[in-house]
């Protein structure tokens, strides 16, 4: 075991004097030792019910014959940390997640790792952790929150509050059914209620093969998610056993199973960030374009929030993931899974329990998947459009710029009602490096539907949006305004043209005219010159490579 250089031999006995110093007898020092990287925290409702999961894991360790060791890693809530300061910090925290991960599991040589995770940036961080890593692991994802009911209507968060901030603003409801829906969105525990960011990672990790079956649609209230989380502990200890390390699951065949799953229920557009951050840490090279490629050939068969209707406990009463893969099983490639299955067998002892929610592919909701990728004299590197939020006027559409260098300034004019039908609004200088960060642009977007601009007016940006968003919005323009990118020479009054059919994003002047601009264009000085995010601002890649840090 990897253990044993803290735990074998005579010079090991002052490690194992401070290992007993912990509470270990000496029977222990012949037991596999676990690591539960936790993500608990009181300040994301995602993650305020893991300790009893934790509990969970900790008596299927010891039931495997394991010795578990809980250690802590940071969490942010988005929806928080969302139009302030805060949001910088957000997508950064990923590689310090999965800095710490591998800086505790090394120091103390573990044998394997239960990663115990829910919101958005904490998965990814989690999983390019043990990417790296290559030992044995396995996630628990914590689990969705029930929807919230106002007059008698289930509620969600992004439905009703931030798009409610709109109506509000737009004077279609009155402050005290603002107040009322604050209270009644989120009604406890769990994952924000719709295909958003954590939700989606959760699917996507269910699909890679890398938590037991069932575990990415599991609510966070039920006793299946704790029964799930004892399985995965016992479960870590038969991985080591068997020798079977992350990167034995953790290949080409899971992500592409990763992405098909993620198109196919039409997640959030982050998995374009997370997804070959992932596959760069295990040492796979994943281009942007098969994202594209893979959406062309999976028909989009759910409809969740926040461009449907249903929600996660829809999905989960309807099969969850398994359901989902039994639909793909054709388009799906066989890969090993934590489960110990490979994931066509789960995919083929599945079923369907609500046609209504998750439909058979000849009567998919969209014949593509949820995300589309677009190229163009604007995104030379590629930018991001979640297009299964999109209604179908506002496909292709062509407007009049109006420029922002920071989201603040953005969203005083849509709240201002400065903004007018036929707009594209250009926020810029908001990427991993300009920002820097890439912050989530959940407040701008969810404003413009909530005031009636959603079928009008489009989005472009170089930062990013949350999965709560819906419409036309496209982000993780590339190269960003910080590197020189054309979107940092756009001017008020010209005209862009979005052609999501034909995956085009151009502006409409000549390529001698931006090249003529770019020549006289120079970088802003940094907007944060202190500090972690400083040195972050100084080594991130491009969003069109994950945003990764070398």
């Amino acid at each position: 075991m990897r253990s044993d250089v803290i735990k074998k031999g005579a010079e090991r006995a002052p490690h194992r004097a401070l290992l007993q110093a912990t509470g270990l007898s000496r029977a222990a020092m012949d037991r596999p030792y676990i690591g539960v990287a936790s993500s608990f925290t009181d300040l994301i409702p995602g993650h305020v019910g893991m300790r009893d999961l934790e509990r969970s894991i900790e008596k299927g360790v010891h039931s495997g014959g394991g010795v578990s060791f809980i250690f802590g890693i940071p969490g942010i809530c988005d929806g928080i940390a969302m139009g302030h300061r805060g949001m910088h910090y957000s997508l950064p925290l990923r590689e310090l997640i999965a800095d710490s991960i591998e800086s505790v599991a090394e120091a103390h040589a573990l044998d394997g790792l239960v990663l115990l995770t829910n919101c958005d940036k904490i998965t990814p961080g989690m999983l390019m952790a043990v990417a790296r890593l290559n030992i044995p692991a396995i996630v628990v994802t914590a689990g969705p929150m029930l929807s919230g009911h106002y007059k008698g209507q289930r509620r969600s968060l992004v439905r009703d509050t931030f798009e409610a901030l709109g109506r509000y603003q737009a004077g279609k409801i009155t402050e005290h059914e603002l107040c009322a829906l604050e209270e009644e969105a989120c009604p406890g525990a769990g994952s924000c209620q719709g295909l958003y960011t954590a939700n989606t990672m959760a699917c996507v990790t269910e699909a890679m093969g890398m938590s037991l079956p069932g575990c990415a649609t599991a609510l966070a209230v039920s006793a299946k998610k704790r029964r799930l989380a004892f399985e995965s502990g016992i479960k870590i200890v038969e991985l080591i056993e068997q020798d079977i390390s992350a990167r034995k699951i953790i290949n080409q065949s899971a992500l592409e199973n990763g992405i098909r799953v993620d198109m196919a229920l039409g997640g959030s557009t982050n998995t374009v960030l997370h997804i070959p951050a992932i596959a760069h840490a295990a040492g796979i090279k994943l281009p942007l374009k098969i994202f594209d490629d893979i959406s062309r050939q999976t028909p989009h068969i759910t409809n969740l929030r926040p461009g449907g209707e249903h929600f996660m406990e829809d999905l989960e009463y309807a099969g969850g993931i398994p359901a989902v893969l039994n639909r793909l099983y054709d388009k799906l490639e066989s890969a090993l899974t934590v489960d110990g299955r490979d994931i066509k067998q789960i995919a083929a002892n599945a079923g369907v329990g609500d046609e209504g929610v998750i439909r058979p592919l000849d009567r998919a909701y969209h014949k593509e998947g949820g995300v589309a990728i677009l190229s163009g004299n604007l995104a030379p590197d590629g930018a991001v459009v979640k297009q299964s939020a999109i209604s179908a006027g506002m496909l292709k559409f062509e407007g009049t710029a109006r420029v922002f260098d920071v989201e603040a300034e953005a969203m005083s004019a849509i709240m201002d009602k400065k903004i007018k039908p036929g707009d594209v609004l250009v926020i810029r200088y908001e990427g991993p490096r300009g920002g820097p960060g890439m912050r989530e642009m959940l407040s701008p977007t969810a404003a413009l539907v909530g005031m009636g601009l959603g079928e009008s007016v489009a989005l472009i940006t170089d930062g990013r949006f949350s999965g709560g968003t819906r419409g036309p919005c496209i982000g993780h323009i590339s190269p960003e305004a910080a590197e020189g990118g054309p979107i940092a020479v756009i001017k008020d009054g010209d005209r862009i043209v979005l052609d999501i059919p034909n995956r085009q994003l151009n502006l409409q002047i000549g390529q001698a005219e931006i090249e003529k601009r770019l020549a006289t264009w120079s970088p802003p000085e940094p907007k944060i010159t202190t500090g972690w995010l400083a040195r972050y601002a100084k080594l991130v890649s491009s969003a069109s490579t994950g945003a990764v840090l070398g």
